[in-house]
């Protein structure tokens, strides 16, 4: 498991793809953005000019995707990477995509040959950067021993968390949790300098509580400084939380809450938002309070 085709070499995959040639694996990358495989080259991988090229001869191939379409023409595709992986190469889709899509990725690879695994990732690009992504692992456990030593360069939480679309499912209650708490520090901010109180104080407080969190500790001094940068967009919080809902009604679940920061999150989306950091819902929140800046 040396040889990685790394297809996606966004805000995400590429700072991933560097991890892993630091960690010694022959890493050639693929991605749409002619200049995008410049940074993987400059730390010592190689620059596939398409997926077949990536993919050729890989033992294994990652995909960092944005969205179920996405991973649905790279995997299925003439130049895609079902057609192209060499039998026996373990598929490995990093993305947040549905459930339903993990599984027919998985199908499509068994039918070919090859094996499948779902491990979406959480801790923003900051953790990604790092190497200390949470990543959540669906497949067979023969397929997950395999990767291990890949996920391992990557990440510090790596959790096998059952079968094929098990993955997903656990990072779709992540982005519930964390579009929920996001939209909860924003309040708590909003609150607070209404009330004349110094957020900042405010929040190094909270922080060592039991209001304390990563979301609140990564995110809480860049929102109250209104800086939304990309992070992690609003577009795609807002796909993720459509997976959650889709997820619930399969389940036959109520998500009270989730479906009330789902709407939030749609709403700073349809005011312009969604290229800004998922932080920007204190936006949400200063309009419904008529404290617009």
């Amino acid at each position: 498991m040396r040889k990685i085709g790394f297809i996606g070499l966004g805000v995400m995959g590429a700072p991933m793809a560097d991890n892993l040639v630091k960690a010694g694996f022959d890493v050639a990358g693929h991605t749409r953005r002619r200049d995008g495989t410049d940074r993987l080259v400059t730390v010592g991988g190689r620059r596939a000019v398409t997926i077949a090229d990536a993919v050729r001869g890989a033992d294994a191939v990652i995909t960092m995707l944005p969205d179920s379409p996405d991973v649905t023409a790279v995997m299925h595709g003439p130049d895609g990477v079902i057609r192209h992986a060499a039998p026996g190469a373990l598929i490995i889709d990093m993305s947040t995509v549905s459930p339903d899509t993990a599984r027919l990725v998985a199908a499509a690879a068994g039918a070919a040959s090859l094996q499948a695994l779902d491990a979406p990732v959480s801790g923003g690009e900051q953790g990604a950067v790092e190497a200390t992504l949470s990543i959540m692992v669906g497949g067979a456990t023969g397929a997950f021993e395999r990767a291990r030593p890949i996920f391992e360069a990557l990440g510090t939480t790596i959790v096998h968390v059952g079968p094929v679309g098990s993955g997903q499912l656990v990072k779709a209650a992540n982005q519930l949790v964390v579009a929920g708490t996001i939209e909860l520090v924003a309040e708590a901010i909003v609150l607070l300098e209404a009330s004349g109180v110094d957020a900042a104080l405010g929040l190094e407080v909270l922080g060592g509580g039991l209001a304390g969190s990563t979301v609140l500790a990564r995110k809480g001094a860049a929102m109250r400084e209104r800086r939304f940068a990309p992070g992690f967009r609003v577009d795609l919080h807002h796909k993720d939380l459509g997976i959650v809902l889709d997820a619930a009604r399969t389940a036959k679940v109520a998500l009270p809450l989730g479906e009330l920061v789902a709407q939030l999150m749609e709403a700073v989306r349809d005011l312009g938002h969604g290229s800004l950091d998922h932080g920007v819902l204190l936006r949400g929140v200063e309009q419904l309070s008529g404290r617009n800046r």
